[in-house]
């Protein structure tokens, strides 16, 4: 179970040096340059109010969530953990489980989808490429289909690879876009709808979590709880 810090607009975890796990929320981005707001500051006061004033300014960032995207990701308090933690990423080590509401009846139960996609120079995005394209990375993923409604399907999503925006490019090429992910051209709206559009949810969750703890070397399963507007969706969680 979370334990809710609503005095820093984040949920934590799990909490146990030299590790934090959090649940992002969507909307938010995992780092920004000085002054603007993101989840890296949100951490670093609520760590110094937690330690004290004379706590080092240190925060090791492993790995990212789309702005848009909401859920569990994991961050360093130490140098070293922080290390330990990012070998498992580059290892694929680290299992990760995402929950995603797409537009339209996906009819297969189970499936893997397999692209090369690059990051478009100069933009936000990537896209689908050909196999013999320069700059095409290998991108595969494994779904599973949890539930079909009027709106679209819900999945459960295992990614093989961590491409740039993979689950929301590989979705929306097949004609499934991301609710609310109107920038890989869905119509279907998710949450609430801001007038800054950089602060808008899309129905993409970091679910699940599971590593192994950087010094004790235990396995650390962390479940990352849904919001309100999964629950309006009729989204379960089980």
């Amino acid at each position: 179970m979370c334990r809710v810090m609503n005095d820093t607009g984040f949920d934590i975890l799990h909490e146990e040096e030299p590790c934090l796990v959090v649940c992002k929320p969507p909307g938010l981005l995992t780092q920004a340059p000085p002054g603007i707001d993101s989840l890296e500051v949100r951490i670093k006061d609520y760590l110094r109010r937690r330690d004290g004033a004379d706590r080092r300014d240190y925060l090791g960032v492993p790995h990212r969530l789309d702005r848009p995207a909401s859920g569990a990701m994991v961050f360093g308090t130490k140098t070293r953990g922080t290390r330990r933690l990012a070998e498992q990423f580059e290892g694929r080590l680290v299992e990760k489980t995402y929950w995603v509401c797409v537009e339209g009846e996906i009819a297969d139960d189970e499936g893997t989808w397999q692209d090369f996609l690059r990051k478009v120079p100069g933009e936000a995005r990537a896209e689908v490429v050909g196999p013999t394209h320069p700059e095409g990375r290998c991108a595969v993923l494994h779904y599973r289909v949890r539930g079909r409604y009027l709106w679209g399907t819900w999945l459960e999503i295992q990614l093989e690879t961590g491409r740039t925006h993979q689950i929301r490019v590989q979705a929306a090429t097949r004609g499934h876009p991301v609710l609310g992910d109107t920038h890989y051209g869905a119509t279907t709206t998710f949450g609430p709808q801001h007038d800054d559009s950089r602060l808008r949810a899309i129905a993409l969750h970091a679910r699940t979590l599971k590593f192994r703890h950087p010094k004790t070397r235990e396995t650390i399963l962390a479940t990352a709880p849904v919001s309100a507007d999964w629950r309006e969706l009729g989204v379960v969680e089980s």
